[in-house]
């Protein structure tokens, strides 16, 4: 008899009850500030989801903690916890940026693939240092990337300002990429497939399509290659897959490799598929936030797009709420990602201790 619950329960039913609980009890909070929780989550989800313009804000926004997401979830499969997701991020808009302004008079069909190669390349690279240093000397993973974040952010900093930077509009940002290097939005896209007037100012991408194949190609990585058994098996017991004949150091650095290479594809999302210039901050905390979206999604990429998406209606939804309702904060978004993040992560033994006891007896009723 299995005592384990299955996967479906873990990705999906687990989270969907502790966001339930963490929707409750934000409810609670809005209603003592006197405002209609009911209200307040209708003009959310309008605004995010219903309203096609705002939908496209939260593919845009889902689209970039994906690839965040699934950067976490490479590395915890390997037992590490990547927290330098953000500067990975950013280093590699320095990238995306080297690539756009080089071949921007080009087409983006050209300029799009280079630059999500140099991206990966400066995300990976940027994850190397750490993992080098976890693998020979033993430093911890979490210290070393939360210290290559801010080194990241004195870097680009760095090269924005003295080495990339516009003197023409004496901003401290790139010149504005060329048309070869405009990525095609999804008014471009529905109009390939005869829908015109769809707002040219809406950010989702081509990139949404990246970050799904992404998806795939990680799960296909870790549940059907001998790299990704090597990788879950080190995660699991690293004195075990050491005594098989797996290399730690071979483990680490390669995970530590492909997390950065994907915290690094999500600058082309918002470097080129937003901005369109490079500027001192490109990623906007969207690192951070994939450390939530991974462990909501339980490092499962089905579990992590589900994720993604709720935090993109989030992040989206906030913005609408600040117009429709000037009273409501729109900090109360940020309340409900603390809220989802408490039950999910910190208090996920309140529900999985009596789901599993649910699931055993259960299973000895069926067996009975």
């Amino acid at each position: 008899m299995d005592d384990k619950i299955p996967a479906w329960l873990d990705v999906i039913v687990l989270p969907l009850m502790s966001l339930m609980i963490a929707f409750f009890v934000t409810g609670l909070i809005v209603l003592s500030i006197g405002a209609n929780p009911f209200s307040v989550a209708q003009a959310m989800i309008e605004g995010a989801i219903l309203r096609p313009s705002g939908l496209g804000y939260t593919l845009y926004y889902t689209t970039t903690y994906i690839l965040t997401g699934l950067a976490v979830a490479v590395a915890f499969h390997a037992a590490m916890f990547n927290i330098g997701g953000e500067g990975q991020a950013m280093v590699a808009g320095v990238g995306v940026a080297i690539a756009a302004l080089a071949l921007d008079s080009t087409h983006w069909m050209i300029t799009l693939p280079v630059a999500m190669i140099l991206s990966m390349v400066f995300g990976a690279f940027w994850a190397l240092l750490p993992a080098y240093l976890q693998a020979k000397r033993g430093s911890h993973i979490v210290i070393t990337t939360i210290m290559m974040n801010f080194i990241a952010s004195a870097v680009v900093g760095y090269i924005v300002i003295y080495v990339l930077r516009d003197n023409v509009a004496g901003a401290n940002e790139t010149r504005r990429f060329l048309e070869g290097a405009h990525i095609p939005r999804a008014s471009d896209m529905l109009s390939w497939i005869g829908i015109d007037g769809y707002s040219k100012s809406v950010p989702m991408n081509i990139t949404f399509f990246v970050a799904l194949i992404a998806a795939v190609a990680v799960y296909y990585l870790i549940w059907r290659t001998r790299l990704g058994y090597e990788i879950r098996a080190f995660g699991l017991s690293s004195s075990a897959a050491q005594y098989a004949g797996t290399s730690p150091v071979k483990i680490i650095i390669i995970a530590m490799l492909i997390s950065g290479a994907l915290a690094g594809l999500m600058a082309n999302n918002s470097v080129m598929g937003e901005q369109v210039k490079l500027g001192l901050n490109p990623v906007n905390g969207a690192g951070f936030i994939g450390i939530a979206v991974a462990l909501m999604g339980r490092n499962h990429p089905v579990g992590i797009v589900l994720a993604a998406f709720l935090f993109g209606v989030l992040v989206q939804g906030g913005a609408e709420l600040s117009f429709s309702y000037p009273a409501v904060s729109r900090d109360i978004v940020d309340v409900i990602k603390g809220l989802v993040i408490l039950f999910v992560g910190a208090l996920d033994n309140m529900l999985r201790i009596p789901m599993e006891h649910w699931w055993i007896n259960r299973q000895k009723a069926k067996m009975a």
